[in-house]
């Protein structure tokens, strides 16, 4: 099976990649030929999940091709801060995207606090065959007090999954996806297409 991953984010194709079993090959946005960045106007993750997927459906129709579809849409959710960034943690710290500097704000913003809870969570939609599906996965955590850790990406070297002491940063790329909250939402994606095989 064939399917497109509506991302052009190298690092979540990868991660995705390392997650899906033989026999499904996940195509990225630029191997169908997108290049531009998909409008991200929703105020939810759930929404903003959906959008992407609709859009990179109906660009396929277009070009006549029809392959089941899948996008995800993150965010870290600080309950000290309540809940942002949330649906902008990609841009936390503004346009473009960076990492460093989300992370930077991150800290800042929590500079005095102890009580440091937060989750991670994503959402993917799956279209395929006039079907839509929606897929949640969530993992709680902490905030660490300074960046750790060179794996990964986004937040990881700053979240610390429950019954770790490692960030995401940390963590072999397998134990990360293996617990993380995009993996949560994956595995249940792959057990739906098994349903419908």
């Amino acid at each position: 099976m064939t399917i497109v991953f509506a991302s052009s984010n190298a690092h979540k194709i990868k991660e995705i990649n390392a997650i899906v079993p033989k026999g499904i090959t996940v195509l990225g946005l630029a191997d169908i030929g997108i290049t531009a960045e998909i409008p991200e106007t929703s105020n939810t993750i759930k929404e903003n999940s959906m959008l992407k997927a609709r859009f990179v459906f109906d660009y396929l129709k277009q070009q006549q091709k029809t392959m089941p579809v899948f996008a995800d849409d993150s965010g870290l959710e600080v309950d000290a801060l309540n809940g942002e960034p949330g649906v902008f943690s990609a841009r936390y710290a503004g346009t473009p995207k960076n990492d460093a500097n989300n992370n930077q704000k991150l800290l800042q913003a929590l500079k005095n606090v102890s009580k440091r809870n937060a989750r991670f969570v994503t959402v993917i939609t799956l279209l395929m065959d006039k079907k839509e599906q929606v897929f949640e996965g969530e993992v709680k955590g902490t905030i660490a007090y300074e960046a750790r850790g060179t794996n990964g990406f986004g937040y990881d070297p700053l979240f610390i999954p429950q019954s770790y002491r490692s960030t995401f940063a940390q963590l072999s790329a397998e134990t990360k996806n293996s617990i993380s909250h995009r993996a949560l939402a994956m595995q249940q994606l792959l057990a739906f297409l098994k349903t419908i095989d």
